[in-house]
């Protein structure tokens, strides 16, 4: 079965942020109750996981490690009865992905090219240059949520973690379009990589 392009994106944004959406629904719901709401995460990661898995038949890296991460600390979550675990979860998973491009990047790999895949064509000076710029950003975005899960209210730091991550994150990957214009070889904007 051939998906239109509207119905692949779909999936995708189901995928990538199913579980931080019903994450969030479930805070709210739950009465600001973290651990309850981390069940919600639990719920809704593992059913964006297995509708990527049904209607695409296979699940990519980056969502496949994301909810993963996600299942993992909610599931510590519940188990401990206490929310840290959640908390810590984007500041692991943002060092893990900075660590990982940039050890990559000082190797004289193209970690972000590999993640990208063929979306757009880039000669290799660009891509160590947004593979650079990713890698900080992603260092700028856990030591963001150490200081304000450790400074501001549980509500604060929910609605950072959705929505205020991924408008970042968004604001931070079109700050990068000049850089892929500039060298661009295909007129096809490539996604942004989705954060832990």
């Amino acid at each position: 079965m051939t998906l239109s392009p509207q119905t692949r994106r779909t999936v995708r944004f189901i995928v990538d942020y199913g579980g931080l959406i019903t994450f969030l629904v479930g805070f709210f719901l739950s009465g600001r109750d973290l651990v309850e709401a981390t069940k919600w995460l639990i719920g809704g990661s593992a059913v964006a996981l297995l509708i990527g898995l049904v209607v695409e038949r296979r699940i990519a890296p980056l969502p496949a490690i994301s909810g993963g991460a996600a299942l993992f600390f909610g599931v510590l979550t519940v188990a401990f009865d206490d929310p840290i675990f959640v908390k810590i979860k984007p500041t692991i998973m943002n060092l893990l992905f900075a660590a990982g491009l940039l050890i990559g990047l000082a190797l004289g790999k193209s970690p972000l090219k590999l993640l990208m895949g063929s979306s757009i064509q880039l000669p290799d000076v660009a891509w160590r240059k947004l593979t650079l710029s990713y890698g900080l950003f992603f260092a700028f975005l856990a030591g963001l949520n150490e200081v304000i899960w450790r400074t501001q209210s549980d509500e604060v730091w929910v609605l950072f973690r959705m929505p205020g991550i991924l408008i970042l994150t968004l604001v931070f990957s079109f700050t990068q379009v000049p850089l892929m214009m500039k060298y661009a070889k295909t007129d096809d904007p490539p996604p942004p990589p989705t954060p832990g």
